[in-house]
């Protein structure tokens, strides 16, 4: 049985993976067979992305999914995998910050060690509450839990070009005084803005990549200790079932399968 006392040990381990000299590379799974390919792969953690959790349990990502559901994956995970596994919680499962602090209650029991949560439209007076009370929960159980804030100022375009930078290091410096322990800020690349949050931002930073992004040593000579794949990962297993089912109706080939995971090695990953 897994004690606070281990979670917090597994909490200070994954908190030290994070640096720019070796950037914290994360190819997001979404269920246990994904989790486990991550891990045999060679990964030091495993995060979960909400949105190719949500798919695959039949809802769409945005604050849709049950908090219940949620949990239920992620302690699935935690259980599948040797290394430590850090959960995206969305928006935190919750109308209000106690619910944040619930759901991260149910983070802890279900063994992550680390969370990722969105501001998304929230006004950040809010959200600095909701991670406050996620800080509070973490600290209630003594475990040091990495709160990953996600500043969407970037990905949803918030205000004018010109103050974006600004706003998202203002963001950012007031979720780290609320609790925080490092910021991600998706829907940016160019190496110029990369270097920019990574000298104003006094913590670990977090880049979401994907197809035509630098490499991930790219990016840590830029300052970034963490980069994520997201949803992209899921994203691109789907695709695979779309283009094999449109080939096999529309052609009757089955070309899109050329480069399928043996049946064996799933297999075998999943016994035990």
């Amino acid at each position: 049985m897994t004690t606070h006392v281990d979670l917090a040990a597994k909490a200070a381990a994954f908190a030290g993976l994070h640096t720019p000299a070796a950037p914290l590379a994360l190819a997001n799974a979404w269920d246990v067979a994904s989790a486990r390919i991550v891990a045999a792969a060679g990964a030091p953690a495993v995060a979960t992305t909400s949105a190719g959790v949500a798919w695959s349990l039949g809802s769409p990502d945005g604050d849709a999914l049950a908090r219940d559901r949620a949990l239920d994956l992620v302690a699935r995970v935690v259980a599948a995998v040797p290394v430590p596994v850090t959960a995206d919680i969305e928006g935190g499962f919750g109308a209000d910050p106690a619910a944040v602090g619930e759901t991260v209650t149910g983070v802890l029991a279900a063994g992550a060690v680390g969370i990722n949560i969105e501001d998304g439209h929230r006004d950040p007076a809010e959200q600095i509450e909701r991670l406050a009370a996620a800080r509070a929960a973490a600290d209630a159980a003594g475990v040091p839990l990495y709160i990953n804030a996600r500043v969407d100022t970037y990905l949803r375009g918030f205000g004018e070009d010109a103050t974006r930078l600004d706003d998202t290091l203002a963001r950012a410096a007031a979720y780290l005084r609320a609790g925080a322990t490092g910021v991600f800020v998706p829907g940016v690349i160019d190496p110029a803005t990369v270097t920019e949050l990574a000298k104003g931002i006094d913590a670990p930073l977090n880049i979401l990549l994907g197809p035509g992004a630098p490499s991930v040593a790219a990016f840590g000579a830029l300052g970034v200790s963490r980069v994520s794949l997201g949803s992209w990962v899921a994203e691109a297993a789907y695709a695979v079932v779309r283009s094999a089912a449109e080939e096999l109706i529309s052609q009757g080939t089955y070309g899109a399968l050329a480069h399928s995971l043996p049946y064996s090695e799933l297999n075998d990953l999943l016994k035990g």
